[in-house]
């Protein structure tokens, strides 16, 4: 495993300074967003009130793990399902092959010494945090049982209600149990016809010196989140997500973030929700997110963007795509404070 040396220095240089607010949107097509394994067949995850997609944190913070994973950074909370089921570490070996300290080694280390080593190279914990338990006999007793992540995202909810596909097919798989005698397993396969789905999160400047998130993990974020939709939904249930927008918000003034900057986008097309289809059906209104950054302009150091070539956005009674939206967001907070993202650039 591949270990990450960036982390907040010592002397504050690379240090977390203040909040960013995440709004991050995407959409799913003829798949499955997040299914629920208590329920038959993994279904869907519906709020069978509203009837609108639920995806949980849980779900996106998997695909960014992969994606760190698949990057070559160290992960604490690996995916088995992606592993070879010999080569999934244990805890403890997880621990000593990540930063190259034994049982006999931490018996010279103080608590914060050890959770250093630790936090240096499990980058989801330095983002998502963790519970942790290691059965070393030599572990400082206080070496924390518990990160508070510093990067959190609220449960999303599709702005849509949603349709299920009416033609959900039934999957059968049939193993041979040894002569002429087969068994077989029957599953249904449940799928959404379209779901637009944004996330909404904070980057807390308070805890990310907690575990080290560095300046440099937060602007990892900006290609990080893009490249997970892309990369991590090549499976036969996920295929049909793709990233469409994403917004960070890093402020100037600390301890403020305007807050729920998802509130501020909806669909506007004139075409029912029974009727979307793909990306192409769709007009995402973001008036009143251009109103909120606007209103608090002078909390706002910098907005990081990217808004997917196929989304047509809606602002101040015109639509246009992702030059409409940037031209906006200028006329919000300033020309100089808008920064195009490349999602490609690593």
């Amino acid at each position: 495993m591949s270990s990450d040396t960036t982390h907040a220095d010592t002397d504050g240089t690379d240090a977390v300074e203040n909040r960013s607010e995440i709004v991050f949107a995407y959409d799913a097509e003829d798949t499955n967003p997040n299914g629920n394994p208590l329920s038959a067949n993994d279904k869907p995850r519906v709020d069978e009130t509203t009837g609108k997609a639920v995806v949980t944190d849980v779900r996106l913070k998997r695909y960014l793990r992969d994606q760190l994973d698949d990057d070559g950074l160290g992960v604490y909370i690996q995916n088995p399902s992606k592993s070879d089921a010999d080569s999934v570490l244990d805890r403890e070996d997880l621990f000593t092959a990540a930063t190259g300290i034994d049982d006999d080694e931490l018996g010279d280390m103080t608590g914060s010494e050890a959770a250093d080593a630790f936090l240096t190279n499990a980058v989801d914990v330095r983002y998502f945090g963790a519970a942790v338990t290691f059965d070393f006999d030599n572990l400082p007793d206080d070496f924390p049982g518990q990160f508070i992540g510093p990067v959190q995202f609220s449960h999303a909810r599709s702005l849509n209600k949603i349709v299920r596909k009416s033609e959900s097919k039934q999957l059968s798989t049939v193993v041979s149990s040894g002569g002429d005698a087969e068994q077989g397993t029957f599953a249904a396969d449940n799928r959404l016809q379209y779901a637009f789905i944004p996330f909404h999160g904070v980057v807390n400047e308070r805890n990310a010196g907690k575990t080290r998130l560095s300046q440099t993990d937060v602007e990892r974020l900006d290609s990080l989140m893009w490249r997970s939709l892309k990369n991590q939904t090549l499976t036969r249930s996920k295929m049909g997500h793709q990233p469409r927008l994403y917004l960070r918000v890093e402020y100037a003034t600390d301890d403020f973030h305007i807050g729920t900057l998802d509130d501020g986008i909806e669909l506007t097309q004139e075409k029912p929700d029974k009727e979307l289809r793909n990306i192409s059906d769709v007009v995402l209104g973001v008036d009143d997110l251009i109103e909120s950054l606007s209103e608090n302009r002078d909390h706002v150091e910098a907005v990081h963007f990217i808004a997917d070539r196929h989304l047509t956005v809606e602002a101040n009674g015109e639509t246009g795509g992702a030059d409409h939206l940037s031209d906006q967001l200028a006329e919000a907070v300033g020309a100089d404070n808008v920064v195009e993202v490349d999602p490609y650039d690593t």
